[in-house]
């Protein structure tokens, strides 16, 4: 079983490594006693992520995502990093492939499909709902610093 690296921690930063794309099928994500989620990586506290969590997961060709859920308070984006399928929401089915991006509100019910011959990869990025405002837009929040860069 594929595990995360660490890459360097320092006072305002963390950097970890969950292997390359094609790799991450080699991760196991342990759900319960007798459910394992094979290809299915978390890396939100990995890196001391306080705002969001994200994870990576590849389907193998014909496989889904298992079952459809919701969450309470969580807004999920969905990228598609490489390959193709289909994404169900609320039983509205949609083709997806290789940078297309789903956001889905926490109610929304959701699953995702690989229907191509090779294998489907994305990368779930999951915050709570309603909490990023046009103060936190990355055009007010960023400070361009008038530092040299150090490499």
């Amino acid at each position: 079983m594929k595990q995360i690296e660490k890459i360097s921690t320092g006072k305002n930063y963390a950097a970890v490594n969950v292997g390359k794309m094609n790799e991450i099928i080699e991760h196991e994500l342990p759900m319960g006693p007798d459910v394992t989620i094979k290809g299915k990586v978390f890396a939100g506290q990995a890196v001391g992520a306080t705002g969001s969590e994200l994870s990576f997961q590849t389907l193998v060709p014909g496989q889904d995502s298992g079952f459809l859920h919701t969450h309470k308070t969580h807004e999920e984006l969905y990228i598609i990093l490489k390959g193709e399928g289909h994404y169900q929401v609320d039983g509205e089915v949609f083709p997806v492939s290789e940078g297309a991006i789903i956001r889905v509100s926490p109610e929304g019910k959701r699953a995702l499909k690989n229907t191509s011959n090779e294998n489907l990869t994305m990368l779930c990025i999951q915050y709570k709902a309603n909490s990023f405002t046009e103060a936190d837009s990355p055009m007010t929040d960023g400070e361009i610093l008038q530092e040299k860069l150090t490499w």
